[in-house]
């Protein structure tokens, strides 16, 4: 059920409880998760933190927790599919669940009693009606167990049974052409995964509703945004509409500190709109270095070849930037710190997926969660720093895919798997970090390869790489394919992370196809996979099946 009055219907509930939050492993995630814990600790709220990156962490976490708890929410995971049918809740368990992921399922939107959808629905939801999802049992039976009168004649209760059995064909037929038309409403409004406003906005504007929301929770909200944004979740409309909004909260905000005594203090925190360039962790870089590992740049100057780095050298001496600012908001802390809303994300996500051997899942979340707080900035630094080193990594691993033809037409999709990046036994030419061009050593063996195992790293590859191509490519038939990518996940259980990409048109919708397809080709080759993730487009695979998966996804996708 969705709910209509957050306040109300949500918070005021919640309030006076004890509740849990399930928390899922992405940056809109943990931005919407610090707004909710700001306004907890403000109303002295008591509440457990869960983090969870997949259905069986989140399903483990609630078998532990059930008997403690009565209301759970969920922060961008629980919406997309039947929560009940999979975690199995007693029937007193309430679960609020604020997630981007859509389609909302149906069961879910439809269930008054244990769910409550937290969901804008200024979305375009376009959710099927009741009755043309759900018929009651008691009309099927109805008329199935009349009998002929007992003193009828017998030509009479010939006449009658006639009539029934006319009639129960009937039914039968209709319940048949309810049930088919049903499975083609059900399919047309599942077949596209895509995103919704961001669940950080949603909880800033619970804070704004209950006049309790501050500076920091305006940034979380910023930042929340900015990440559907860097992670091509959200098409250019719909993020310069919800730039609108947060830049009407920032104004505010700006007009209600600008005479307070603390907007000239060391510790002052402000909030600015700006048209800025569209280049990653510019100014933490040296501007060479962000040209060279920003996507949007390194696409169009085909930066792997010789050719690229002498038109990005061209480039500099003309310094030609008009088509390379966007819409984005910036953070200064004090007088010295300076941070984009996107060096903020590519922190935070790096922080998140970080391959370093000493940290746990649970360990990276909290480090994650700790750097979006202006206590922490040595944290958030040291996400910088990481974040360099994975979109270095990003552009060497594109490099090596472009110059090396890795990227293969399956007909109704391209594939390109770094099972072969990886095991490349000849050096490849590709682009450094800084300096003329040079030779890049095979990535066997080098933490670059794992650094993609984890889903939003992968997928961020994958539309980078995707991007290029479209740049690169003659083909025009192949602009407009999607992509399919696989990298190692587990070298000892032999397992692979896959991930479908929808095609990169300007005027895409965002919408992906993948996640059922993945589901369908899985189920008709008895495919060992996994659908852990909350994006329905990202699997685990056994190695093994990897041909005849890919094989059945052709034969479903042409």
């Amino acid at each position: 059920m969705f709910v209509s009055d957050f306040r109300k219907e949500f918070y005021e509930v919640v309030q006076s409880q004890r509740v849990l939050l399930f928390v899922a492993s992405d940056v809109d995630a943990l931005c919407a998760c610090k707004i909710l814990q700001a306004l907890f600790q403000c109303d002295h709220v008591p509440y457990t933190l869960v983090p969870v990156s997949g259905w069986q962490e989140l399903e483990t976490a609630f078998l532990e927790h059930k008997e403690q708890f009565h209301y759970f929410i969920l922060i961008n995971c629980g919406a997309n599919v039947d929560l009940l049918d999979i975690l199995q809740p007693d029937e007193d368990t309430i679960f609020f669940v604020c997630d981007t992921h859509r389609p909302v399922n149906v069961v879910n939107v439809y269930n008054d009693t244990q769910i409550k959808l937290l969901i804008k629905q200024d979305d375009d939801l376009e959710v099927p009606a009741y009755d043309d999802l759900f018929r009651d049992e008691e009309e099927d039976e109805e008329h199935s167990g009349n009998e002929s009168d007992e003193g009828s004649e017998p030509s009479e209760k010939r006449t009658r049974l006639e009539e029934e059995i006319v009639e129960r064909t009937m039914k039968r037929r209709q319940r048949r052409e309810w049930e088919a038309r049903r499975r083609d409403i059900l399919f047309d409004y599942e077949q596209y995964e895509y995103h919704g406003t961001s669940s950080a906005m949603l909880m800033f504007d619970l804070a704004w509703m209950m006049s309790k929301d501050l500076s920091d929770m305006l940034w979380w909200a910023i930042v929340g945004l900015t990440d559907q944004w860097v992670q091509d979740k959200i098409t250019q409309m719909k993020y310069v509409t919800d730039v609108g909004v947060l830049q009407r909260h920032v104004s505010r905000h700006s007009h209600r500190h600008q005479d307070e005594e603390h907007a000239l203090s060391v510790d002052c925190m402000r909030i600015s709109f700006e048209y800025d360039l569209r280049l990653a962790l510019y100014q933490h870089w040296s501007l060479h270095d962000s040209l060279c590992n920003t996507c949007y740049t390194a696409a169009r100057f085909k930066l792997w070849s010789l050719h690229g780095q002498k038109r990005l050298q061209e480039f500099l001496a003309d310094v030609g930037m008009k088509d390379m600012r966007i819409q984005t908001f910036s953070i200064h802390f004090g007088f010295k710190h300076k941070f984009l809303a996107s060096d903020v994300v590519f922190a935070t996500m790096a922080l998140m997926e970080s391959p370093e051997k000493d940290g746990s899942g649970t360990d990276n979340f909290i480090q994650a969660l700790d750097s979006l707080s202006r206590s922490n900035l040595d944290k958030l630094y040291h996400g910088l720093e990481l974040a360099k080193q994975q979109l270095r990594a990003t552009q060497q691993t594109i490099a090596s895919c472009l110059c090396t033809n890795l990227i293969i037409s399956q007909g109704p999709f391209l594939y390109c798997s770094l099972m072969e990046v990886s095991s490349l036994q000849a050096p490849v030419p590709t682009m450094p970090a800084s300096g003329p061009l040079t030779i890049c050593p095979p990535l066997q063996g080098t933490p670059d390869v794992m650094l993609f195992s984890k889903p939003a790293s992968l997928s961020l590859l994958s539309r980078h790489l995707l991007k290029s191509f479209v740049c690169w490519t003659k083909n025009r038939r192949c602009k407009l394919l999607p992509l399919v990518m696989a990298a190692p996940l587990s070298v000892e259980q032999g397992t692979v992370t896959m991930v479908g990409i929808p095609p990169e048109t300007d005027s895409s919708d965002k919408k992906n196809f993948f996640g059922r397809a993945f589901e369908k080709a899985a189920e008709s080759t008895n495919s060992r996979t996994m659908h852990n993730h909350f994006d329905l487009s990202v699997i685990e695979l056994k190695a093994e099946d990897r041909s005849k998966f890919l094989d059945a996804l052709v034969s479903l996708l042409s």
